[in-house]
């Protein structure tokens, strides 16, 4: 290691308080910080001490797929942190490193491929046009969030887990509580502990099930000793929460449009592209607050002379990487034929999201289906006036008040 690595100061720590911000406003905090260089230090409104921020796409990308960096030793530690309620669960699929998170995931692999998804693509066509059918026989105003943005992406996601109709009010109710820190560390936990409870029931009920739906998948799995009964409930726990996180981005998409509606009548008469449209979209929302789950360095590690020590805690910020000006010529500029297209708002390496092509998949259809028959579409209220959540983890409008 070279004299002028070993001597380098460290950089400061900077606070992020993490406030609710409106619409789609980039995070300030994250602009600064990204502006101060490529690996900072921050300190989350919860937690303890201190971690590194990692911030250029390459180097979120080689953190994120570096064995040198680790999930499950945060298991042992207090790091700083966004949520205040936040208590991983041991042996829970994103707090694992390979060889048991690839043997975990691969028990669900099946279903979030490209064919796997596709075995819900007509039933998720069917079930987005009764909900639109609804909202306008119901006629305007309406608010988009509650009459589809909501429902849909909890239908979808139910229906590849496998989850009854019945249960889906329940699944719906839990994931918000999970997801919000406005209600407090008690009511997060309640919810975490309901979900796996009856992730675990149903489950176990499938143990001797060929179906092709995730919890029949885990079920299966447990059967025949492949993984736990306690890793099975954490994964579907998880996959359940990550499929409705698609409300909240459908939600910044629409508002996005609606805002600027020359993007809405391009992307309406001009349809081919949408698939590159809506990876465009998705690089370009901020769909979430701060940062997600950190990582541990299990050695030192050198990332633009500094040196990152053993045991220290880093996060990578998904929002910044897809704003970096190297890999998207004019990062701040919404093109919705941008191509290549490389962001990683799916994540990145052995944890990136496994729903990623489902959560496509609902965007296009979304995309289609609402611009086509809902073509006069646009905000019933002024734009400042529309409710984004609060203490959320992932950003998104709380409804969405639209007229035609």
């Amino acid at each position: 290691m070279s004299e002028e690595t070993v001597s380098r100061p460290l950089p400061p720590v900077r606070e992020w308080p993490v406030a609710d911000l409106p619409g789609s406003e980039f995070d300030p905090v994250l602009a600064g910080l990204m502006r101060e260089g490529p690996v900072t230090r921050i300190a989350l409104p919860d937690g303890e001490g201190w971690a590194w921020l990692v911030t250029g796409y390459d180097d979120v990308r080689l953190v994120t797929d570096d064995p040198r960096f680790g999930r499950e030793a945060v298991m042992e530690r207090q790091v700083t942190r966004l949520a205040p309620h936040f208590v991983p669960a041991r042996g829970a699929v994103g707090f694992l490193d390979p060889p048991d998170h690839t043997r975990l995931r691969g028990a669900v692999a099946a279903a979030f491929t490209a064919r796997g998804v596709e075995r819900v693509r007509e039933r998720s066509r069917t079930l987005l046009a009764g909900l639109v059918d609804g909202m306008v026989a119901a006629g305007p105003p309406a608010d988009l969030t509650a009459a589809v943005l909501g429902p849909f992406p909890v239908a979808v996601i139910c229906e590849l887990m496998g989850v009854p109709d019945a249960d889906r009010g329940s699944l719906h109710t839990w994931t918000r509580l999970v997801l919000s820190a406005a209600h407090g560390a008690d009511v997060s936990e309640r919810a975490t502990r309901e979900m796996s409870a009856y992730f675990a029931d149903l489950i176990g009920s499938r143990a001797r099930s060929t179906a092709e739906d995730v919890t029949s998948l885990l079920g299966a799995a447990v059967g025949r000793g492949g993984i736990t009964e306690e890793e099975a409930v954490g994964l579907a726990v998880l996959l359940q929460i990550g499929g409705e996180a698609v409300t909240n981005n459908s939600g910044q998409m629409f508002h996005l449009l609606l805002t600027r509606p020359e993007l809405a009548e391009r992307l309406r008469s001009a349809p081919e592209p949408r698939a590159a449209a809506v990876d465009e979209l998705l690089r370009w929302i901020p769909h979430r607050n701060a940062v997600g789950l950190s990582r541990i360095a299990l050695e030192d590690v050198e990332l633009h002379g500094v040196r990152i020590r053993a045991g220290d805690a880093v996060y990578v910020s998904y929002l910044a990487a897809n704003r970096d000006p190297g890999v998207f010529p004019d990062p701040e500029a919404i093109d919705l034929s941008r191509s290549p297209n490389p962001h990683v708002s799916f994540g990145f390496g052995p944890h990136h999201c496994p729903a990623g092509t489902l959560a496509r998949l609902e965007a296009e259809l979304l995309l289609d289906t609402l611009l086509e028959r809902v073509p006069g579409m646009r905000l019933a209220v002024p734009p400042e006036e529309v409710p984004f959540k609060r203490g959320a983890l992932i950003r998104g409008p709380e409804a969405l008040p639209v007229t035609w």
